[in-house]
């Protein structure tokens, strides 16, 4: 374990719940002096203390991790390096705020992204109205699905009301690892008197569940395979006998929106019905034990591709953590459907994505996985799995919907997957330098730019033509 020390998070929490330095050594059983060099940084912290605070004070000793640390730097780079702010920011500075004052720099991270919104819609809807920059209106708020998606975020992609209930609920309906469907629809019938059945007609069908309350049906769409029948019963279920923790959860995402809420119960149904396909404990021994391989795991739970690759991204339990993911669907126009971060890995809200990013490359090979060793401008070292995923529901000439998967965790965590074979995973210059998106990328030569770096001066001069079409001074 990398050395940590903690002293502000530490005082912090020592300041929440009105301890004196000594008040604090007795309920961690340490010396006064000991922990006065803890709170100092001249001692790091170990892994028994972490476990005492944790014991003592029952906090998510996730705020004491390094990956939350660097996933405040990649946000807090991200708003620092955007105009109006005309100062270069040193990312010395960013990590100060990111390691000394935490609070500060999400704060700042907070503030950006209602001003970033607000700016964003009010020039959208300048150009619906033809309305010039001074004619925008006032600012606006987070769209509702961002504020869900921030939500999300918030709680490192793991719900675990939700996840512990659907666990629960898989041992008391005696269901059966990879043929859930055969038992949810017995439990439905018995449990709430819900008749499943799949809809047989000969049109292309429209909706993929119908619930009927007062007729007591479930109508799934014949489009769908067993695990996809599945994932809409346990849905239901959701809704059925969680309906008050769905109503919690989502009103602390709402903030008053009506819209968010209602989206936001969306979201965590489909949550719970995940974890009530995969769940938490088999799926993550089975993880372990195939060294995380997304197709023998498809086999061993009977669904897809897409919802083994975003289960993944949600095994955070505090006790118990898999490989922390992050999980990522993009169309060919290389528009993101689809973001979750378990950990650190940054995706930028200002300038796109990377085109060096194996993502894209999955769609010149449709039904292959791609991997792809990845470093960020930072310094840091990812391992990226892609694949791109297709559904159509009718027949001959109806279009069907093509995503790319992406699936990363960094370096750190590598050799857990099987991904990892063949890579070389010791030389630093073996990963492709990619970015968070062009705009807000400091690499100063690639010659895939797309756009100059915001807050930099591009360099034009007639008599030269270089491969990088915007170096800057």
């Amino acid at each position: 374990m990398k050395k940590a020390f903690i002293g502000v998070h530490l005082r912090r929490l020592r300041e929440e719940r009105g301890l004196t330095q000594l008040a604090l050594s007795k309920a961690l059983e340490l010396s006064p002096s000991y922990v006065n060099q803890l709170e100092k940084n001249q001692r790091p912290l170990t892994v028994p203390i972490l476990l005492k605070i944790n014991a003592v004070f029952g906090v998510d000793v996730q705020m004491f991790s390094e990956d939350e640390e660097a996933r405040l730097i990649a946000d807090l780079r991200d708003v620092l390096t955007e105009p109006p702010i005309d100062e270069k920011i040193a990312i010395t500075e960013i990590r100060e705020i990111a390691a000394n004052m935490p609070a500060v720099g999400r704060a700042i991270v907070g503030l950006h992204r209602r001003y970033r919104a607000s700016i964003e819609r009010s020039d959208a809807l300048a150009q619906r109205f033809g309305l010039t920059a001074e004619e925008g209106g006032a600012p606006l708020q987070l769209m509702p699905y961002e504020q869900v998606r921030d939500f999300f975020y918030s709680r490192h992609n793991y719900i675990h009301e939700l996840d512990s209930a659907a666990e629960k609920l898989f041992m008391r309906a005696g269901l059966q690892v990879g043929d859930v469907a055969t038992g949810l629809k017995e439990y439905l019938r018995k449990k709430h008197s819900v008749r499943v059945f799949v809809e047989a007609s000969a049109e292309i069908p429209t909706t993929q569940r119908r619930y009927d309350r007062n007729a007591g049906t479930l109508q799934l769409s014949s489009a769908l395979n067993p695990g996809q029948q599945a994932f809409e019963m346990a849905t239901l279920l959701a809704y059925l006998e969680h309906s008050d923790a769905l109503d919690d959860l989502a009103n602390e995402a709402a903030a008053g929106s009506d819209e968010t809420y209602r989206l936001a119960r969306i979201g965590l149904a489909h949550h719970f019905a995940g974890a009530l396909l995969m769940p938490y404990k088999p799926f993550l021994d089975a993880a372990e034990r195939m060294r995380y391989d997304i197709e023998r795991l498809e086999q061993r739970f009977g669904v897809g591709f897409e919802t083994v690759c975003h289960r993944l991204s949600t095994l955070q339990r505090p006790d118990t953590r898999g490989v922390p993911f992050f999980f990522v669907r993009v169309d060919r126009a290389g528009n993101i459907s689809k973001r979750q971060s378990a950990t650190d890995f940054h995706f930028s809200r200002v300038g796109g994505t990377c085109p060096l990013w194996n993502v894209y490359e999955a769609f010149s090979v449709p039904g292959r996985i791609v991997t792809q060793l990845a470093r960020m401008p930072d310094g840091r070292t990812y391992l990226w799995i892609a694949r791109t995923v297709s559904r159509a529901i009718g027949g001959y000439g109806t279009p069907a919907k093509t995503f790319a998967i992406g699936l990363g965790c960094d370096l750190s965590h590598a050799h857990r997957l099987v991904y990892a074979k063949g890579l070389d995973l010791k030389t630093p210059d073996a990963a492709v330098p990619i970015g968070v998106g062009c705009k807000v990328c400091e690499r100063p030569n690639c010659a895939q730019r797309a756009f100059p770096p915001i807050g930099r001066r591009t360099v034009v001069d007639e008599s030269e033509r270089r491969f990088n079409p915007y170096p800057v001074e």
